[in-house]
């Protein structure tokens, strides 16, 4: 089994914050010449993206913090495209980014999508579904990468008072976590791993693999202390989150995902290439694991972004 024992950092414990341990003025003081981009995987989000870009740009993006707000659509069928770029996002569409390898949907594939995307050498995701969101989930997300220069990835954490009191969601409490116990024990502290809202450096991210669908946040998790130890992951208190309420049936897809890419990276061959999900009713689900290759190993990317590593 392949964990994180034998690095040195595993055994350091996680960092916290608290988002307004970073004001404004102190993140433009830190900024210097780093280029931020803020990134939305939205499928069909048109109800709420619109609101979040918008209080972007106005707080963020004309105070000079933000260079870009880009909006991968996600195969959306409701407006989402359209919404976000009245509001003056960049939107790119998902299925046309990199083509040659797959145009699938789901979250995972976004969000390597989006690394392509964006300019910035410090990249924040957040969830589109946010209902009164709030700047302090950007800046708050911002402050240990540009206060704190051993900092490589943040990871947010909040309290969803129209579900739980503090803590995790039920695939965190129910999964996620027991799951990180038994194999990668160092994670299963944090406050919740499978949280949307998360930063990194561009460096660290275009190195990782981005694991498909639901799998995605919490396979960066460990592929980042796997290969760089903990030293460099901290997490930060956002206070409180409002998104809608998902019904547990379909939550089970989500929780297998997050169980297969735990075990898959625990040890690559405890599971086969294609499981299958079977439903209280016999309905059967297949859940391949797909997986994107390191950023430096497309050429494309590299094009792109003639600073990155080759990658060989």
């Amino acid at each position: 089994m392949t964990t994180t024992d034998a690095h040195p950092a595993a055994t350091t414990p996680l960092r916290g914050f608290h988002h307004r341990d970073f004001d404004l003025a102190q993140l433009l003081a830190a900024k210097g010449p780093s280029v931020v981009s803020v990134c939305l995987p939205a499928r069909n989000e048109a109800g709420t993206v619109g609101a979040i870009v918008e209080t972007i740009h106005r707080d963020l993006v004309e105070g000079g913090l933000v260079d870009e707000v880009i909006v991968i659509d996600d195969h959306s069928t409701d407006g989402t495209a359209e919404v976000a770029a009245a509001e003056g996002a960049k939107v790119v569409d998902a299925a046309t980014t990199l083509p040659e390898y797959g145009t699938g949907h789901g979250k995972g594939e976004v969000l390597w999508a989006s690394l392509f995307a964006a300019e910035g050498d410090l990249v924040v995701w957040c969830d589109s579904d946010i209902t009164g969101f709030g700047s302090h989930f950007v800046t708050g997300l911002l402050g240990p990468l540009l206060c704190e220069p051993d900092v490589d990835f943040v990871k947010g954490h909040y309290r969803r008072p129209e579900r739980d009191r503090e803590g995790g969601g039920r695939v965190t409490e129910l999964v996620a976590r027991p799951a990180l116990s038994l194999c990668f024990p160092e994670l299963a502290p944090l406050q919740q791993p499978l949280s949307g809202e998360y930063a990194g450096r561009r460096s660290v991210l275009e190195q990782l693999p981005f694991v498909g669908g639901y799998g995605v946040d919490i396979g960066l998790l460990i592929d980042l202390a796997r290969t760089r130890g903990t030293r460099g992951i901290v997490q930060v208190d956002l206070d409180m989150r409002l998104h809608r309420n998902r019904p547990l049936t379909e939550l089970g897809p989500q929780a297998a995902a997050i169980l297969q890419t735990v075990l898959r990276r625990a040890d690559p061959d405890l599971l086969p290439a294609l499981s299958t999900l079977v439903g209280a009713d016999g309905a059967r689900s297949d859940l391949a694991f797909t997986e994107r290759p390191p950023m430096v190993h497309v050429p494309a990317y590299r094009r792109r972004h003639p600073s990155a590593p080759s990658g060989d």
